[in-house]
């Protein structure tokens, strides 16, 4: 039913496209299309395009694009006008039914230390909408060896837990929410969709175009089942003009990573490709040592703590995304058929903690994508615009679990004495690494679909509707016994969110504000085989379990333009989110144990904060931004550690290997956040930023009506107090004339933190200080830009969820080229 909603859609626009293709075979008028940008090739805003001396007219938008419609046939002048540019005229002969344009004006001020004309960035008008939201720019990233989830972690207020080197589990952390609580979307969708392969792990910076990271209130084109906020990675997509990038790194605990990305349009046309592709693989063999690195003396009696280099920690992952359609044209402003697929082996090197380590436990992740996407500004009536995202997944998981042998951190088996000889430690019969041997397939279809209208009732105030489908079809399969179709357990998720948005803009622009309600509806289904006795004969009994929940949600942003590039910015949330698929029946490939009897988790949230800048003095520029919060969780989602059974020959205090998500009851966060960023002369940029945040257990009595001992104690596993600090300097032409040299300074600094379950005693992470230094060079042809990382310098020794210890010194190199304007 849901694949055919989606051709439905796809029918739709096709046969939109063939009707106005058909009806407009005979134009007696044209359309106009381009951009306006001045003589420095940056793009002008809010200026008048006119027919001639008719009423043809129209203004640019930020991104400097145009649009005129019912433009008659024959000689026509385009004239250009504003109070920051010299006004312009332009003859073009209007022969066919459409027209693109690119238009090129002078400003007024010449001299722009007494004059300065002040445009928007897309980054300053999506931080002043009255959202708590952050965006990072990757233009520097990209030139780098860093990750999108290096880049993330320096942002403020976010966290990014991740259990070991590249390509292990990944949790994000928006000043103490977590989880579901937390959205991670690629270009408005789900990035889960795509499978565990085709994560912020594998997509470089290069391919990111930008990264919005929204604290509480998501904006219209978010809507979903999220309290916490989300992270939203948008992809380049700019086709202004071809070009071709290739990046290749290679550094530290043998690890490789390269890159390849293009984009082709056809100006006539109008016909778009974008295609890129990536290539990641490491050893993951980092040093570590602390308290899990110890070795076990065969009498048992003694561990000894160690160094020791990680094994079975090998991490390999391919991926390819290629998407072909139309952009601008008439009848759509982008119209994208898509299909990616990736492809991970990854070596489990341990649980959930590094209690012990595994040898031979192992998951292979696959996964085929089809993606559509159409938007349209004017949708046949002017004011009203679509947009479409719909997405089919097919995703396998496989983990493979069979050797029991017991193994010692530096490699070797684990040994015992006998008989007064020194001998391995014998496999438990019927054993893997983690509790019974296992080989488990995990199947899902995924199909998430994102429909968005909204309409322009007059300047200034637009009302959208919003819907989100997403279901998730799951088989879980046993191979290591394989049995009848009836013995494998079907799972099924299906959410549905409707969501309507009024936004505002007031007291001329100075005040905008955002009402959002929503109504959501989640069902899970599960049908799972259990044998019974029936006349002295074993028989299948399917046994189904139904959950249903339906919820409302509100929320309002507002921000006030007070004096000159200060604004303040406020918003709150009153809503739910329900528990996530893995959640509820399990991630075999990240330790996750099922938890069916999760409910959903209610929030509300308050932020307050303003934002300030760049504030103008000379070569010097500041920009200052803080902000402070409030949230109360009602029935929290979290993860929990769960204590293996004993197993004969790997006893252990710590012997913690897997996780389950539970519900806690009622918990309440207080925080605040500050940024402060410097730049001088264009050359020098400094940054320093620091989140603090308490999140307390607030249940005063347990469900005997007593006392509960663990009132008002901060929540252990998470990093509640975080600070960043980087500084860039560029030099031009040091080497060579035209060249410029980039040279970097990041910090990074998190506070200590217990790490299991309300048992501070168990491990308590020490505080963790980092340095990175390192440099890039862009040769004078502008194509080649060579770079030199050098991460955690000092060799500090650095942890995540649950203790796991995290890479420690590190040296990376890294090539970028470039190819424009080619066709």
């Amino acid at each position: 039913m849901l694949l055919k909603y989606t051709l439905l859609i796809t029918a739709i626009v096709t046969l939109f496209c063939f009707s106005t293709s058909a009806q407009t075979s005979v134009p007696k008028k044209a359309t106009i299309k381009g951009k306006v940008r001045d003589e420095k090739g940056a793009v002008v805003s809010f200026v008048t395009i006119r027919i001639g001396d008719t009423n043809i007219a129209t203004f640019s938008e930020t991104d400097g694009t145009f649009l005129l419609e019912d433009v008659p046939y024959g000689n026509q002048d385009i004239v250009i006008t504003s109070v920051e540019i010299k006004t312009k005229t332009s003859r073009f002969h209007i022969h066919k039914p459409f027209h693109e344009v690119n238009l090129v004006v002078t400003r007024t001020a010449q001299d722009l230390d007494e004059v300065q004309i002040v445009q928007k960035t897309e980054k300053k008008q999506i931080e002043t909408t009255g959202f708590a939201v952050a965006v990072i720019e990757t233009k520097e990233a990209s030139l780098r060896n860093l990750t999108t989830n290096e880049l993330l972690d320096r942002a403020v207020g976010v966290r990014v837990r991740q259990n070991g080197g590249v390509g292990s589990r990944v949790e994000y952390n928006l000043n103490g929410m977590s989880g579901s609580a937390v959205g991670l979307f690629l270009d408005g969708i789900e990035i889960s969709t795509y499978g565990s392969s085709f994560n912020l792990n594998n997509i470089p910076p290069a391919m990111i175009e930008r990264i919005e990271v929204y604290k509480g209130v998501l904006p219209s084109h978010l809507t979903g089942d999220y309290v916490g906020g989300a992270i939203n990675v948008v992809l380049k997509k700019d086709a202004s003009q071809n070009n071709i990038t290739a990046a290749v790194s290679y550094g530290s605990f043998n690890t490789f990573q390269s890159d390849l990305s293009g984009i082709y349009r056809d100006k006539k046309s109008g016909f778009t490709t974008r295609a890129s592709g990536f290539y990641t693989y490491t050893d993951n063999s980092y040093t570590t040592w602390g308290k899990f690195s110890k070795f076990v003396h065969p009498d048992r009696t003694l561990e000894r703590y160690y160094r020791a280099k990680r094994f079975n920690n090998q991490y390999k992952s391919v991926g390819a995304r290629i998407e072909a359609g139309f952009t601008n044209v008439k009848w759509a402003d982008q119209f994208f058929l898509g299909y990616n697929i990736s492809d991970t082996y990854a070596e489990i090197p341990h649980g959930t903690t590094m209690a012990r380590p595994y040898v031979g436990r192992f998951g292979e992740y696959k996964a085929h994508v089809v993606s559509l996407n159409y938007n349209k500004n004017n949708f046949l009536a002017k004011g009203l615009a679509i947009n479409v995202n719909a997405v089919r997944s097919y995703r396998s998981t496989y983990v493979q679990d069979t050797v029991g042998q017991v193994y010692n951190w530096d490699g070797n088996p684990r040994m015992l004495i006998r008989n007064g000889q020194v001998i391995p430690v014998p496999p438990t019969a019927g054993m893997g690494q983690q509790g019974a041997k296992s080989i488990v397939e995990v199947n899902r279809q995924i199909t998430n679909m994102r429909t968005n209208l909204g309409y322009t009732v007059f300047p200034g105030h637009r009302i959208s509707l919003n819907h989100k489908l997403e279901t998730t079809d799951r088989d879980d399969n046993d191979l290591l016994n394989p049995v009848n179709k009836d013995m494998v357990t079907v799972s099924s998720v299906m959410n549905n969110i409707f969501a309507v948005n009024y936004e505002a803009q007031l007291l001329n622009d100075k005040l905008k504000t955002n009402l959002l309600g929503k109504y959501t509806s989640n069902r899970t289904i599960q049908t799972r085989p259990e044998l019974v006795e029936q006349d002295g004969v074993n028989i299948v009994n399917r046994v189904q379990k139904k959950t249903v929940n339906n919820n409302t949600g509100y929320g309002a942003t507002v921000s006030y333009n007070v004096i000159s590039k200060m604004y303040i910015i406020g918003s709150t949330q009153n809503s739910y989110v329900a528990a996530t698929e893995n959640q509820l029946y399990g991630d075999p490939e990240n330790n996750i144990l099922e938890n069916q009897a999760l409910v959903p988790e209610k929030n509300v949230n308050y932020n307050i904060g303003f934002r300030h800048g760049p504030i103008q003095a000379g070569k010097h520029k500041l920009t200052l931004y803080a902000s402070a919060f409030w949230r109360n969780g009602f029935n929290k989602i979290t993860q929990q550690a769960v204590e293996d059974q004993i197993v004969p020959g790997r006893e252990s205090d710590a012997d913690i290997q897997v996780t389950k998500y539970v519900n806690i009851g009622r918990t309440q966060s207080r925080g605040f956040e500050g940024e402060i960023i410097y730049v001088y002369d264009n050359r020098l940029n400094a940054l320093f930023n620091f989140s603090k945040f308490n999140t307390l257990f607030k249940q005063k009595f347990d469900q005997q009506g007593k006392p509960h001992d663990l009132y008002n104690l901060q929540l252990p596993n998470e990093p509640f107090f975080t600070m960043n600090g980087s500084v860039q300097y560029r030099l031009n032409d040091k080497f060579q004339k035209k060249s410029v040299l980039n040279i970097y300074y990041n910090t990074g600094f998190v506070g200590p933190f217990g790490t299991v379950w309300m048992e501070s005693e168990w491990f308590t992470t020490p505080t963790q200080f980092y340095h990175d230094i390192g440099a890039s060079y862009r040769f004078p042809n502008g194509k080649m830009v060579a770079s030199l990382d050098l991460k955690n310098i000092l060799n500090a020794e650095m942890y995540d969820n649950f203790g796991v210890q995290k890479p420690g010194r590190a040296i990376s190199i890294k090539l970028n080229y470039t190819i424009s304007k080619f066709l």
